[in-house]
């Protein structure tokens, strides 16, 4: 998928046209609609589960909202259908999250310099790195919550803290130094940086002196970015589904399709100015639920209702954003 993607947009250094990106969207998100589809009707295949046995094994591991009866076919289905609506809720809550990274990487491109038709070469490997690294950091969470059941209340108290403080910081103008940001910093001790993007080459040789150019050092700037924000999306979709493929393949597909998504809306994004304010509601509202997952449970609270509170929370922000528009010395 990855490969059509990349065949798709193009192998010339030159600007993604918004057509371009909101194909590519459509595509992205039918991909992922596609997927949950596959889970409806065999999601059971995805830990071979073929008998009540393996079945009550498996939702009692992964503690998924299902009650399994003596009947065979009813159960599988009532578990095919809960795990396609916790990938849904973890996919939402990703490619929401998701969004926050755009408005770093606008910031990065314009503070580094970068023309727009290198955007998308950056974006690729990118999005290459951050799948390698999240992968890794969904199964270690994975096994540290299969070890030390604790550590739920752990990460729900570092969401809350952390859209509070996002919710804080709102008003505040990001802004990034080039030539001061500890990534710069530490790879000019080991590289030789030019300030020549020469023809968008990552890399570049001069009187036989390698050395490394501004696209490069963006590309690492992201993803140590992407690092950052993992911190965040990992325990936030782990508060929908305990189930460690479920968590990565809601996770891999926003990824998938956060480089249309960059292009689909990096000229329109400062239009979305209570989009931060949703974003913190977002983090609060799992962190708590991740803090009170007992009692919700007691209270009949299922994933359906947390993806209708998620879905509300995005739209309410998204629609506000339209109606109430940012003025020049407006403060949101």
């Amino acid at each position: 998928m990855l490969a059509i993607d990349l065949g798709l947009f193009g192998k010339n250094d030159k600007p993604v046209s918004l057509k371009t990106a909101a194909i590519m969207s459509i595509i992205w998100v039918s991909f992922a609609l596609g997927f949950g589809a596959i889970l409806y009707y065999w999601g059971n295949e995805l830990h071979n589960i073929h008998d009540l046995a393996r079945l009550q094994e498996i939702v009692a591991k992964h503690l998924h909202d299902v009650k399994v009866t003596d009947d065979l076919a009813e159960s599988l289905q009532a578990y095919n259908k809960a795990l396609t609506l916790e990938y849904l809720t973890g996919y939402v809550v990703e490619y929401a999250l998701s969004v926050d990274n755009i408005f770093v990487m606008v910031l990065l491109f314009t503070s580094f310099g970068i023309p727009e038709k290198y955007y998308h070469k950056v974006l690729v490997w990118g999005i290459i790195g951050a799948i390698v690294m999240r992968c890794i950091f969904i199964f270690i969470g994975a096994a540290l919550i299969a070890k030390f059941g604790w550590i739920l209340y752990v990460f729900g108290a570092f969401l809350v803290y952390t859209g509070i403080m996002m919710y804080k910081n709102r008003n505040q103008e990001e802004e990034v130094d080039p030539q001061n940001h500890a990534v710069v910093k530490f790879a000019s001790k080991y590289f030789k940086v030019t300030h020549k993007l020469d023809s968008g080459k990552f890399f570049v040789v001069e009187n036989g002196v390698k050395y490394v150019t501004p696209l490069f050092l963006v590309l690492l700037v992201i993803e140590f970015t992407d690092l950052i924000f993992a911190v965040d999306s990992i325990p936030a979709i782990f508060s929908v589904t305990k189930d460690p493929y479920i968590v990565f393949f809601s996770n891999i597909f926003a990824v998938l399709g956060l480089r249309s998504m960059f292009f689909l809306l990096v000229n329109i994004i400062d239009k979305f100015h209570y989009l931060k304010v949703g974003l913190s509601f977002l983090l609060v509202f799992i962190g708590a639920k991740m803090l009170l997952h007992g009692y919700l449970k007691e209270w009949g609270f299922t994933t359906a209702h947390s993806l209708i509170i998620i879905i509300g929370i995005l739209a309410i922000s998204v629609v506000a954003s339209l109606m109430f528009p940012k003025k020049a010395n407006y403060q949101s």
